[in-house]
């Protein structure tokens, strides 16, 4: 009889306490939202948020963090992958609406950091607009390339996507990325398989690896006949990628908890069969992440570059509209930057994912 008590007091205080666990969340939401509203509003009321706004904003921003965890709580568990979303992408648009508002009241100069509705109006320009000055176009002008093929077959096609910024921007990072991510692997998995190798190479890559890359740019193009063609471009993003990849492959393999290269032997396994089936795999999560990082030096670096030595490109073009003084295609440049760089991540992904199986 004490023991069947016992057992079910704790089941009766689960069951009475959850409906109070959630309602306690609930106020605490309201409460964290209302702190946000009263502090901002009464800083606007008196005149003081523009003295405050650093402040102000930081606040906001931790009591909104401690908003979103209380709410969370409250969301089953068959929401929480809406909810997760739902929050990665609100807080972007919050951000979004924030920054458009602010422009439209003048808490900003709206001159030179124009609203979003701007420099979306500003995007869609670019993108449908021919410049005839640089003959060139954001991407290429898709809906004329069904007329083009039949007029002039591939080769109309072509000429339109040739115009493309973005198609030139893209061409450089992926060929140069190629280039130097590949021999890079091969390379940081020698170094971090031989001793004698790593201790040649190591100090030397580390060397090279902080240098600026735009530093070295003007060396690379004396190398080529035609310095100002795109060998030089693709070829520097290519030694950004070689040297990252380089080094962080080597750490990958050394990385390798011996208890796989012990399973591997027990197995058989030696030579080119251990590379393939133990090394190779167990380092591949940390070359994959140092792929990423790879891409996002390539973006960096081939944007550095068509600043200073372009005439087409998404880089040449941002920097463009900076010299014309057009601040809103100066941000639309930048937009699409940062939506290069999340689409070739989510394509470096994908490749992950098709690689890597067993990590599913």
């Amino acid at each position: 009889m004490t023991a069947a008590t016992t057992r079910d007091v704790p089941a009766e205080n689960k069951v009475s306490s959850t409906p109070r666990t959630t309602s306690a969340d609930k106020r605490a939401s309201l409460v964290l939202a209302a702190a946000i509203v009263a502090l901002n509003g009464g800083l606007a009321v008196v005149g003081l948020w523009g003295n405050f706004a650093s402040a102000a904003i930081g606040a906001s921003f931790v009591l909104l963090v401690l908003m979103c965890e209380r709410i969370g709580r409250l969301v089953p568990v068959k929401g929480r992958g809406i909810y997760e979303r739902t929050l990665a992408l609100g807080f972007p648009l919050l951000v979004l609406v924030l920054w458009e508002l602010a422009a439209d009241s003048g808490f900003i100069n709206p001159t030179w950091f124009p609203p979003p509705s701007r420099i979306g109006a500003a995007l869609w320009d670019l993108s449908t607009r021919y410049d005839r000055f640089s003959g060139t176009t954001l991407l290429g002008r898709p809906w004329l390339m069904p007329e083009a093929f039949s007029k002039d077959g591939w080769g109309g096609v072509w000429n339109l996507v040739a115009e493309s910024h973005v198609f030139a921007t893209v061409a450089r990072v992926l060929v140069g990325f190629v280039l130097g991510a590949i021999p890079g692997v091969l390379v940081g998995v020698v170094m971090g398989l031989n001793q004698t190798v790593r201790l040649m190479l190591d100090t030397t890559l580390s060397a090279i690896y902080v240098l600026p890359k735009i530093a070295i740019f003007p060396i690379v193009m004396l190398m080529f006949a035609d310095p100002f063609g795109e060998a030089p471009k693709i070829l520097v993003v290519g030694l950004s990628v070689f040297i990252l990849m380089a080094i962080n492959t080597m750490a990958a393999v050394r990385g390798i908890d011996k208890v796989y290269l012990m399973a591997g032997r027990n197995y058989g396994a030696k030579g080119w069969s251990m590379l393939r089936h133990v090394i190779l795999p167990g380092a591949l999560p940390v070359i994959f992440s140092g792929l990423r990082i790879a891409l996002g030096t390539a973006m960096i670096v081939i944007i550095s570059v068509e600043f200073v030595r372009a005439k087409q490109g998404v880089g040449y073009m941002t920097f463009y509209y900076w010299e014309v003084l057009n601040p809103e295609k100066m941000y639309a440049g930048l937009v699409v930057v940062m939506i290069l760089g999340v689409l070739l991540t989510y394509a470096l992904q994908w490749l992950q994912r098709r690689l890597m199986p067993w990590q599913r």
